[in-house]
């Protein structure tokens, strides 16, 4: 049975996620000013509405995580069960989120798991709970493990078994952009920027191959090393980027989930022990 406490994390994640895509320009992502387009509209508008679908999916991830008490190869099978079909739920809904649902779905279930963690003892939890294998996924490979497979690059799992490198590193962003003086929007975008600079992410390996990978990652750099998206430098190169990238038709999904893995983990209240 769910819990105030688990309804209360699954909601603190779908606003991470929310947040995540009202930002704006996100270089290759839907973002708001898509709803000036007619069919961009739906597409933005359908992700909105389905990043709701996820709430009751993290809160039963919540639930077994609290149950079960200890990151168990049974709670990995049981968590990977839950994805699925709420991965289904909310492709009935319209939307996508998959590469979230992951992120989400492990950091909620550590959040329940440990009472209290934050940031890196956060993505630690979730790391012990990605180490176990899921007994029960399907046989028949993904095109997030293929592609992993055929470039050796890390891929979701791989990121999980990791700690979430990249969340970590969207995390010291934040802090350090809002150190700065920047304002909150900013600095998520140049949390988003650090992860997108050095992240393998699968879906743009897929659609862009090698080249068009390294090609995204130079783009956030030079974003980045123009002083980030609160300059008038930065600002410019991400025009520049978000440009290219909707031109080309490539996404960086990967590194959108896990900036919403890091606003959620950045959300949670500090808990005295």
């Amino acid at each position: 049975m769910r819990s105030r406490e688990d309804e209360t994390l699954a909601r603190a994640a779908v606003t991470a996620l929310t947040r995540q895509l009202e930002l704006a320009p996100k270089p290759g992502l839907p973002d708001p000013r898509d709803l000036d387009a007619r069919v961009t509209r739906q597409d933005h508008c359908a992700h909105r509405w389905s990043a709701k679908a996820l709430a009751p999916g993290l809160a039963a991830m919540a639930a077994a995580a609290r149950r079960t008490g200890a990151p168990t190869p049974e709670l990995r099978a049981e968590l990977g069960a839950i994805g699925r079909s709420t991965e289904h739920s909310v492709a009935l809904a319209g939307g996508g989120h998959r590469g979230a649902t992951w992120v989400l779905g492990l950091l909620v279930a550590a959040a329940a798991l440990e009472p209290g963690a934050r940031g890196r003892e956060l993505a630690a939890t979730a790391k012990r709970i990605a180490a176990h294998p899921d007994r029960r996924a399907p046989r028949r490979p993904s095109r997030g493990s293929s592609v992993s497979a055929t470039y050796g690059a890390a891929g979701a799992r791989g990121e999980a078994r990791a700690g979430f490198p990249h969340i970590r590193r969207a995390l010291d962003a934040l802090s350090g952009a809002r150190s700065s003086g920047a304002p909150e929007p900013q600095a998520r975008l140049d949390a988003l920027l650090t992860v997108m600079s050095t992240l393998q992410d699968t879906e743009l390996l897929y659609t862009a191959g090698p080249h068009g990978l390294r090609h995204v990652q130079a783009g956030a750099r030079t974003v980045l090393d123009a002083g980030g998206t609160s300059t008038d430098a930065g600002r410019e190169a991400l025009a520049a980027l978000d440009a290219d990238l909707h031109a080309r038709a490539w996404s960086p999904r990967g590194s959108a989930s896990l900036l919403a893995g890091a606003l959620f983990a950045d959300s949670l209240p500090v808990v005295p022990r």
